[in-house]
């Protein structure tokens, strides 16, 4: 890899209503305590600034308070008017924001979920190690199953630009060559969906 190349910028998704979580929308997932006393998305962006310098979170405009235990990290945060109408119009908007920054073009994001605290820090940075050296994506896989945080490299800027809805990047997992990491990490698959998922 060339010591000219661009950082990796993490992107951390923590825009969703969680409403499997709480139908009432009375308990937001993201700030539901860990054992070790962290909310959920401060965990997962602990994780997150652990494998890249700079990492921007997209919120919803009322989140209840994500925003600012965010920004108490170091985390850039930036609010996603439209976050109801799907992951891949959040996803777009914090890849938009990462761009017209005081900040160099990233050479790649590493986009994570804000409610999955449980991945391994040495997985988060295989994944952006690939792209650093010149994956056009890279997801980890587990026991055969892909799982999450994925990176995906510049060369996918404006696909990831013109995405919304629901699926997220998942089309470009499909239709795009995907360098699939191998790691004993059974964190990539486990997110917080119910309050059973919660560790006690």
């Amino acid at each position: 890899m060339s010591g000219a190349a661009l950082p990796i910028t993490g992107i951390l998704l923590a825009a969703g209503r969680g409403r499997r979580f709480d139908p009432q929308g009375l308990r937001n997932k993201l700030l539901q305590p860990l054992p070790g006393g962290d909310p959920v998305v401060v965990a997962s962006a602990r994780l997150l600034l652990a494998a890249c310098e700079r990492v921007v979170a997209v919120v919803p405009p009322a989140d209840g308070g994500v925003a600012e235990a965010l920004r108490g990290l170091g985390c850039e945060v930036t609010i996603c008017p439209d976050a109801d109408a799907g992951m891949g119009l959040s996803l777009a908007h914090a890849v938009a924001y990462s761009l017209h920054s005081d900040h160099p073009a990233p050479q790649g994001w590493l986009v994570a979920l804000g409610d999955m605290p449980f991945v391994e820090p040495s997985t988060l940075r295989l994944l952006a190690a690939a792209v650093e050296q010149g994956a056009g994506i890279a997801a980890p896989l587990f026991e055969g199953r892909r799982g999450n945080p994925v990176a995906f490299g510049a060369v996918h800027r404006d696909a990831l630009l013109a995405l919304g809805g629901d699926q997220g990047a998942r089309r470009l997992l499909t239709s795009h060559p995907v360098t699939a990491i191998e790691v004993q990490d059974p964190g990539i698959l486990r997110d917080i969906d119910a309050p059973a998922d919660l560790p006690t």
